[in-house]
């Protein structure tokens, strides 16, 4: 039986992107400094302060698929 499933992928930043985190604790525009399998360093333009934390950003899709597989 085929269900709605959300897939998550980790989005495969690089060191020198920009982004803006639009919620939660992390919120607001980060440069990335370091990106390696388990941790992302990023800095803020403003601040210049750095921090180290586990991966978190990933890419979503919504797919009709067998759930669980």
């Amino acid at each position: 039986m085929t269900e709605n499933v959300l897939i998550f992928r980790q989005y495969p930043l690089a060191a020198g992107d920009k982004i803006h985190i639009a919620d939660g604790k992390r919120r607001g525009d980060w440069l990335v400094v370091e990106v390696d399998e388990k941790k992302i360093k990023l800095r803020c333009p403003v601040s210049g302060r750095e921090f180290s934390w586990n991966r978190f950003c990933y890419s979503v899709e919504k797919k009709k698929q067998q759930w669980p597989s």
